[in-house]
C-alpha cells in the first residue's frame, strides 16, 4: 500500500465518549471525541462503470479469522493487506483510479472546520408512545386508568381500520442521525484523536462518518 494520501470530503472514525476542556478564556467547552482509525480506499465508482463518482473506503480493522473470505478477496485485488471488515461509499466529483490502496487524509478538516456528523442513534428498546412521540398521556390521579397509555387509534365503523404509520408503542432509537455545523475543536494526528464541539449522535464505541459542513464554509 502506498504511503501517499488522498484527501475526501469526508471519513469514518470512532466515537471514544465525551469529555471538557478550557479554551484561551477560561470557558469550559464540552467536546466529543473522535478516534481517528485509518481508511483506505478499497475501490474506485466511476461515471462510464457505474454512474456515479465515489470511492469506497475501507475500515475497522480486524485480526485475519474475523474478517470473511469475499472481504478479504476484495481487499487483495485492491493490493490493500490489511484486513478492514467494514466497506462505505464516499461521494467525489472526480476520482482517479490511482487512489486503489492510499489511505485517507484528514487535510480538509483543520482545527474551526464546520462539520456534519452521522451515526447511528443509540438504542432505547421498545418504548411507549410518550417517550417515543412526547404524547401527554392521561391523567395521573388515583382511578384514572389512563395514564401512559396512547389512547383511541380507531376510527369507528368508517373507514373501520386503522390508518398506516399510526404513533404507536415500538421500537426506538437506531435510526441513522445526523447533527449538522459543529467545530473541530483539536486535531492530534500523532495521538490518533479529534475533538469536536458538543455531542453527536451515537453510541460509545460505535462509528461515526465526518463530512464537511454543507450549509457552512
Amino acid at each position: 500500500m502506498s504511503d501517499a494520501k488522498v484527501s475526501l470530503p469526508a471519513f469514518y472514525g470512532i466515537k471514544a465518549g465525551m469529555t471538557r476542556i478550557f479554551d484561551q478564556n477560561g470557558n469550559h467547552v464540552p467536546v466529543t471525541v473522535v478516534k481517528l482509525i485509518p481508511n483506505v480506499i478499497s475501490q474506485v465508482k466511476t461515471k462510464e462503470k457505474d454512474g456515479y463518482t465515489a470511492y469506497q473506503v475501507a475500515y475497522n480493522e480486524k485480526r485475519e479469522s474475523l474478517v470473511n473470505a469475499p472481504a478479504k478477496g476484495h481487499l487483495k485485488k485492491a493490493n490493500i493487506e490489511k484486513t478492514f471488515s467494514e466497506l462505505s461509499e464516499i461521494k467525489v466529483d472526480e476520482v482517479s483510479v490511482e487512489a486503489i490502496g492510499k489511505e485517507a487524509s484528514l487535510d480538509m478538516f483543520p482545527v474551526s472546520t464546520y462539520i456534519d456528523v452521522t451515526a447511528p442513534s443509540k438504542g432505547k428498546g421498545t418504548a411507549g408512545v410518550m417517550k417515543r412521540y412526547n404524547f401527554q398521556g392521561g391523567p395521573a390521579a388515583h382511578g384514572s386508568h389512563f395514564h401512559r397509555r396512547p389512547g383511541s387509534i380507531g376510527c369507528r365503523a368508517t373507514p373501520a381500520r386503522v390508518f398506516a404509520n399510526k404513533k404507536m408503542p415500538g421500537h426506538l432509537g437506531v435510526e441513522t442521525s445526523t447533527v449538522q455545523n459543529i467545530q473541530v475543536v483539536e486535531v492530534n494526528h500523532e495521538a490518533g484523536y479529534m475533538l469536536v464541539k458538543g455531542s453527536i449522535p451515537g453510541s460509545k464505541n460505535g462509528f461515526v462518518k465526518i463530512m464537511k459542513s454543507v450549509k457552512k464554509a
